[in-house]
């Protein structure tokens, strides 16, 4: 019974957004017309047209369950061009829920579900916490699609970005900023394989004090942060020449893996090297001096209270002495 009034309240929510539309649209005379007509009567080019105007969460969670001709515009392939749901994780409320299991599920469900009804058409994904299962499929479906955005991914690795990086060679936004189990090895496939590439975000959680994330990221994956800064920047430097954006945000790379950037990399127009703690402001205006497009970059000027620094983890304090209390403040 709840469902049924739950189907119901859907239907007059559609309902409604429709004749206000013929109302706006076609005058009062169209409007009266809508407001006495069958809304499940209406053709499948008019439904997906009215469908295309509501929000992917309206969409998912109203129409779907009218009828069946509502469910079946629902699927129609020229609503799903574009995922995104960047704009569910915007509320830190459930942060801690979206790195279990249950949640990675739900969200393999939706992709694999879009990428399905796309047809192919997929060109746009934003999505977090998905896994290597519906990667692939993206991987196999899509192959005109643009922008990946798979932020926090734990369960990602670079057996599904390999098969994303041969597969779709229109690519040329990628952030996989949060995704620990992805290696330099699939930023030189991704290099290789995909010219149009001017966006890479590879941004890693804040290791220096990482107590923002406890209780909230599991311990296990905050200890996996990746350490191999200088691989990862010489993949970029080497195979990614038409890069215009960078986002690096507390990468280990030092001065030898940022000229390797900057030596291969001449079109940057904007370089984030936010919390990068073995670079210095010199380190840095060495590395950028030959990057005549270069409008921003984001130095790692910050200053780390001794009471939150773990000297076991991250080193004697006077080597942290030695890095930024001479230099990073000249910045």
């Amino acid at each position: 019974m709840s469902h049924a009034i739950k189907c119901t309240a859907r239907y007059a929510t559609v309902e409604a957004y429709l004749s206000t539309s013929m109302d706006s649209e076609g005058g009062q005379a169209e409007a009266e017309f809508g407001l006495n007509s069958d809304w499940s009567e209406l053709t499948h080019e008019c439904l997906t047209n009215v469908l295309a105007r509501l929000t992917l969460h309206d969409r998912w969670t109203g129409p779907m369950f009218v009828c069946k001709s509502w469910l079946h515009a629902s699927k129609d392939s020229s609503l799903f061009s574009a995922l995104d749901l960047e704009p569910h994780f915007d509320s830190p409320a459930d942060s801690a829920h979206w790195w279990t299991p249950d949640f990675e599920r739900k969200i393999d469900a939706m992709l694999r579900s879009a990428t399905d009804w796309s047809g192919g058409s997929l060109t746009e994904i934003r999505v977090r916490h998905c896994s290597d299962r519906s990667l692939s499929l993206v991987a196999d479906r899509c192959p005109n699609l643009e922008v990946l955005s798979i932020k926090s991914c734990p369960n990602v690795t670079d057996a599904s970005m390999d098969r994303v990086a041969f597969r779709c060679l229109k690519l040329r936004e990628v952030d996989i900023s949060y995704c620990y189990e992805i290696s330099h090895e699939s930023l030189v496939l991704l290099g290789r394989n995909c010219p149009n590439l001017k966006i890479l975000k590879r941004n890693l959680m804040n290791w220096l004090d990482p107590s923002q994330h406890i209780g909230i990221v599991p311990n296990e994956y905050l200890n996996a942060c990746p350490q191999d800064g200088d691989s990862e920047a010489a993949a970029i430097g080497k195979t990614m020449p038409h890069l215009e954006r960078l986002e690096l945000r507390f990468s280990k790379l030092s001065a030898k893996g940022l000229a390797l950037i900057c030596d291969g990399c001449l079109n940057l127009e904007y370089l984030d090297l936010s919390g990068c703690a073995n670079l210095t402001s010199r380190d840095i205006a060495n590395a950028t001096s030959n990057l005549k497009n270069l409008k921003k970059v984001e130095k790692p000027n910050f200053y780390i209270p001794r009471s939150v620094f773990h000297t076991e983890r991250y080193g004697h304090w006077r080597l942290y002495d030695d890095r930024f209390q001479t230099d990073a403040f000249r910045i």
